[in-house]
């Protein structure tokens, strides 16, 4: 089984190097090709390849490779952009020994880029893992073309290593599908959920609890989701308040297809516990019975009202150990911020205890603090520039102890000064939450807003 890849070495030439008028300075490796010069000292280190037992050179001698690559840039007069490209081909330890690791290597770079390119192919034994190397000049030999690196040549080189690794018996990676993309990696990587994440866990709590479709589809539509397609057909699809489109739940991986839920539905049907199962209310309404009491109790619409507000509905989502949560919010937008709820907290703990009560005041609040840091900074950059000058080891001790309280006074500052532009950021994403909940809480419960009138008696 072997996994591989490849990336692109990027040249460090100087943009302003007049090649037509001075070609003997274009060649300096001081100068053009320290990435390529270093990648092939690299993949040939004694250490790692066993005295260079297994380096071999395609297209190319393995003694003067560099020197036969440099020459195809010469030729062609492409010494810029990408000066070669790096890949490896990984193998599971113990699979094959170093001689058929480097037989393999060298018949998947002969297939992958031998038809045009110069390749050095070397086999490292210094890892569990026995791997090759392969260095690609990224200008052709026969065309003087350079290497474009698209998706299909990562996907390419990946199918030749495997029909190679079959060839001499060896196992590969199976195929599997994907069931994200490059923008959802970058949203949990920040922490966040995509509609996929938030689908798949409300997905997996219908699943637990319901025992058919028609169950499952209730339990859903308890949550806030609609039904685009139902299971009548073979992709059932929903979609829900602030989507732009539907997300079938049989792309959330292979346990979601309709006949996996099937299955776990029937074998639902054999658990005692769940005949006793009471499903989330279909009428339920805590932002509005919440907003309510404050109308009753006469508070006033403020910015620390607004925080309390949303943290009150957010602890709804998360229950307790006596009560189900089942009276959460409908949306599952709302449902998905219960994991910032700590930073909520820290933001309406300063609204409080700073008495902010309208975006003006906050904004007054921040640029105080704004000038106290910047009044501190002053006072150590002048302590700092003391230093300079200093003769003595107690007045340098002196100086620095002094620039260290200032430090200490600073950073609680730049933390607050943080929260608070932070509040002011969520401020309108709060708003445009609750607005949205109170929709679809009044949709639910077959409310209407009460109009006020334009005139008076």
């Amino acid at each position: 089984m072997a996994s591989t890849g490849f990336w692109p070495i990027k040249s460090r030439l100087k943009e302003v190097i007049d090649y037509a008028e001075n070609p003997d300075k274009t060649t300096d490796k001081k100068f053009l090709d320290e990435d390529l010069w270093a990648a092939l000292r690299y993949i040939e280190n004694d250490q790692k390849t066993d005295q260079t037992m297994y380096v071999s050179g395609i297209n190319c001698p393995k003694q003067r490779a560099y020197q036969c690559m440099m020459a195809t840039k010469r030729r062609y007069g492409k010494l810029g952009g990408n000066v070669a490209y790096h890949g490896y081909q990984s193998f599971v330890a113990d699979e094959v020994t170093p001689a058929e690791a480097h037989r393999i290597g060298v018949e998947t770079a002969k297939q992958m880029w031998g038809k045009n390119y110069e390749v050095v192919v070397t086999t490292h034994l210094n890892t569990d893992n026995i791997h090759n190397h392969f260095v690609i000049n990224s200008v052709s030999f026969k065309t003087g073309r350079k290497f474009e690196n698209h998706i299909r040549d990562h996907v390419e080189l990946r199918q030749i290593s495997d029909a190679v690794c079959q060839e001499h018996g060896k196992s590969v990676i199976p195929f599997t599908h994907f069931y994200s993309n490059k923008k959802a990696y970058w949203v949990q990587k920040s922490g966040k959920l995509t509609h996929r994440d938030m689908l798949r866990r409300d997905v997996d709590e219908a699943l637990s609890k319901c025992c058919t479709f028609k169950e499952f589809e209730y339990y859903l539509k308890c949550l806030g989701y609609r039904f685009e397609r139902d299971f009548r057909y073979e992709h059932p699809s929903v979609i829900a308040d602030g989507w732009k489109r539907a997300v079938r739940i049989s792309g959330l991986g292979e346990k979601y297809s309709r006949e996996a839920m099937r299955q776990k539905l029937v074998a639902n049907q054999r658990l005692p516990e769940l005949y006793v199962l009471i499903t989330p209310k279909w009428k339920r309404a805590p932002l509005l019975n919440f907003e309510y009491q404050l109308r009753q109790a006469q508070r006033k619409d403020t910015v620390q009202l607004l925080f309390e507000l949303f943290i009150e509905i957010l602890k709804f989502c998360t229950g307790s150990n006596i009560q189900e949560a089942d009276n959460r919010p409908l949306s599952p937008m709302m449902r998905a911020e219960v994991q910032k709820l700590d930073k909520y907290i820290e933001e309406y703990k300063l609204l409080c205890d700073n008495h902010i009560e309208s975006p003006k005041e906050l904004l007054s609040f921040q640029e105080n603090l704004s000038a106290r840091i910047s009044a501190l900074e002053q006072e150590r950059y002048a302590l700092r520039l003391k230093l300079r000058r200093v003769k003595t080891p107690e007045e340098d001790a002196a100086l620095k102890e002094q620039a260290k309280e200032i430090t200490k006074q600073i950073t609680p500052l730049r933390k607050e000064l943080k929260v608070a532009q932070r509040i002011e950021e969520h401020i309108p994403r709060i708003k445009e939450l609750l607005d949205a909940e109170r929709n679809i809480e009044l949709k639910h419960n077959g409310l209407t807003i009460k109009k006020e009138r334009g005139y008076e008696r």
